[in-house]
């Protein structure tokens, strides 16, 4: 059994992205149609299946493993699962992507359960907007959860806004203004071209990199670093702030010749790219080859060799990928 995870291009995979739930309290515009249909609780992986996909691939070499949606905090005992990846030895980094809404409620046990870092979305700093682009959410119960989250001691807290031209394009610098005032790090998201929406025209609303970073620009100057948190976000720094400015962008700024990183939805497929359909169905190995991790691994391990040298998403507005990215994991 390797030590490392390596694809076929040379990419070593450090990096695992573990969707808990495919559902979720919001329903935001660019992720999810405002009428779903989920998952039957027999197609979705148990806690003792998920926990034991982390363990695999922690095995497998991977240092970082972030826990995804959905909205994982909407997951009965998400937190007995917390607890089961965050002793796994050689992990480095331990993070959770949530919308943020539960946290009040749930930062604490998950930092005393051993996670490391938070990524909170936040698209609007604007009650009403806010409600318009995640059709359900409150945006009081967010910066709520942003600020206990804070006070219990996560080592750093970023938060994620995707950035939709005529939409929120306008709230750019409200929003780095906030991470600068409340010592929080903010990555600017390009909106990916995964399931059919229906809210509006993804060729019309595309904001790229580019673009918000000039309108940062115009009141803050950035620096460019070579920080990294193993994931895609280029970061860039202000001279009078400790927060970083990130930038996730593939569309204009692809990084793919880059990737470290594959995603296991909550039914158990194994998603080589964010952008393609090649994957392999962990769900069916592990219930062949109950309690089995080395059947497991070889699985993994296996699936290497269909990882693609790159995607292949346009700004037209064409769907590339049916799926969602509340089915694909954030």
């Amino acid at each position: 059994m390797p030590r490392e995870l390596i694809d076929d291009f040379g990419r070593r995979v450090s990096y695992v992205r573990i969707s808990v739930t495919d559902r979720c309290d919001f329903r935001c515009v660019y992720c999810m149609s405002e009428e779903m249909t989920f998952l039957p609780r027999a197609q979705v992986l148990t806690l003792e299946e998920l926990a034991m996909v982390a363990r695999a691939f922690v095995e497998l070499g991977v240092e970082k493993v972030r826990l995804t949606g959905g909205e994982p905090l909407v997951r009965r005992d998400i937190d007995s699962l917390v607890e089961q990846i965050g002793v796994l030895p050689g992990l480095r980094d331990f993070a959770m992507t949530t919308n943020g809404a539960s946290l009040p409620k749930y930062a604490s046990r998950l930092r005393d359960a051993g996670l490391k870092r938070l990524n909170i979305s936040l698209d609007s700093l604007d009650p009403q907007r806010f409600r318009q682009l995640t059709r359900t959410g409150d945006l009081g119960r967010v910066i709520d959860g942003i600020r206990v989250a804070r006070e219990v001691g996560f080592e750093r807290i970023k938060l994620n806004a995707v950035i939709l031209k005529g939409r929120n394009d306008d709230e750019v610098l409200d929003l780095v203004e906030f991470a600068r005032n409340e010592g929080l790090d903010i990555s600017f998201i390009e909106e990916m071209p995964l399931g059919d929406v229906s809210d509006h025209s993804r060729a019309e609303t595309f904001c790229s990199s580019d673009e918000v970073q000039e309108i940062i620009e115009s009141r803050y100057p950035l620096t460019p670093t070579t920080e990294s948190t193993l994931g895609p976000s280029r970061y860039f720094r202000m001279a009078d702030s400790e927060s970083r400015i990130g930038f996730i962008s593939p569309h204009s700024h692809n990084f793919c010749a880059t990737c470290n990183r594959v995603r296991v939805t909550v039914e158990g497929r194994l998603l080589l790219c964010l952008g393609n359909e090649h994957s392999v169905d962990l769900r069916r190995v592990m219930r062949s080859h109950p309690g089995d991790i080395d059947a497991l691994k070889h699985a993994i391990v296996a699936a290497m060799p269909i990882k693609p040298e790159r995607h292949h998403f346009t700004t037209d507005g064409d769907v590339q990928v049916v799926r969602f990215m509340n089915m694909t994991g954030g």
